[in-house]
């Protein structure tokens, strides 16, 4: 048997997504650019994909670019507060996604931006007051924080940290990538500047996303090339992808209370049997359903002399886990996030995430192995 418990690397495409990318693929390669009849198609695909998406939202059409991901989304809006909104510093935290860590600090490297990281509790938990604190002190700032650690699933109180930015005349922006598809976003009603997706992780297909940006903030051309995108981004758009994405949008909003209660039922149930199996079993990061993505399960667990070779014996086993971001799988070094957070890393930890497709024979399954694992101590 073979279980895969990796979706917050990556999840599987579903079936209605392939069904509406084909055709396209087949009959629409028209560049959207370009006037003819052909073109036309393909812009008819890309605008009512946009128009799809923006309805769900809440927001206007042209408050979202599309871009290959998440990754370019959170590196142009970095860049955009700093290099065209007067952005003097940059808030944010240790435990971000690199796509915003490792741009943040290219961004002080190259351009001499102030950068402070805010204190983060056990749990991965920043403290408000320190924030309203930092705000106050009136420096041009984007603060900038994940919605859910993909690594500890800690939700962050978006709405109130959009109103305290908002209050200071800072900018905010959300790497939204883990959470979108999984939670409801009103952006009429949170006064955030971006925010950001990637297909993939929904269900969709790899290499779109796209990257919102209120239409208070005004932005120049992002990515220089051609017109594309409102002028905001240069380059041909991947219209089958944009499709795929838009599909993939419709059908986690479908449903996605039903999605949420089975995707959460699954986590609740292995948390208690691993508290059943493994007595000093511990929980990285937030667990309950109000403070944590529901997705994601960080779990240290017990010692052992082989913990470097858990993982891979999980593998073997036909069990798909991570120990961490799978952006960084294949760096030698621990997790950025539970050392961020003062995690004890001398006892394996592994982050099981879950989908819609997840069913509860694969946890227990799962669970067998593990138990089967420590049994013969690897």
């Amino acid at each position: 048997m073979n279980v895969y418990l990796d979706n917050a690397a990556t999840t599987p495409i579903a079936p209605e997504v392939v069904e509406a990318m084909v055709p396209v693929l087949y009959n629409n390669f028209g560049n959207p650019s370009s006037t003819h009849a052909f073109g036309r198609q393909a812009k008819a695909l890309l605008e009512n994909s946009r128009r799809t998406i923006a309805q769900v939202l809440n927001c206007s059409p042209s408050e979202l670019i599309f871009t290959s991901g998440g990754t370019e989304a959170d590196n142009m809006a970095l860049r955009a507060a700093v290099t065209q909104l007067g952005v003097k510093r940059i808030i944010t935290t240790a435990i971000e996604h690199h796509a915003v860590g490792h741009t943040v600090e290219a961004l002080k490297n190259e351009l001499q931006i102030e950068l402070i990281y805010l204190t983060l509790d056990a749990k991965g938990n920043i403290d408000l007051k320190e924030l309203q604190s930092v705000l106050e002190q009136g420096i041009p700032s984007i603060v900038s924080l994940m919605h859910a650690n993909n690594e500890i699933a800690t939700l962050i109180p978006i709405q109130e940290i959009a109103q305290l930015c908002r209050q200071n005349g800072a900018y905010f922006h959300s790497d939204t990538v883990q959470t979108m598809g999984h939670y409801h976003f009103d952006l009429s009603q949170i006064d955030i500047d971006f925010i950001t997706c990637a297909a993939h992780k929904f269900h969709g297909p790899k290499g779109v996303g796209f990257l919102y940006v209120n239409k208070k903030t005004r932005v120049n051309p992002l990515i220089h090339g051609g017109s594309q995108e409102r002028g905001l981004r240069g380059g041909t758009e991947n219209i089958a992808g944009v499709v795929g994405l838009a599909k993939a949008v419709e059908l986690a909003y479908a449903d996605l209370a039903e999605h949420q209660a089975h995707v959460w039922g699954l986590k609740s149930y292995m948390m208690e049997r691993l508290q059943e199996l493994f007595p000093d079993v511990l929980f990285h990061g937030e667990t309950s359903f109000e403070t944590a993505l529901y997705t994601v399960l960080n779990v240290c667990l017990p010692a052992t002399p082989k913990a470097g070779l858990l993982l891979f014996t999980l593998d073997l086993k036909g069990v798909a886990v991570s120990g961490g971001s799978a952006c960084t799988s294949g760096a030698a070094i621990g997790s950025h996030v539970l050392e961020g957070i003062g995690a004890d890393t001398s006892r394996p930890n592994a982050r099981f995430s879950f989908s819609r497709f997840t069913t509860k024979e694969e946890i227990d399954y799962a669970l067998q192995q593990l138990q089967e694992v420590y049994q013969k101590n690897l």
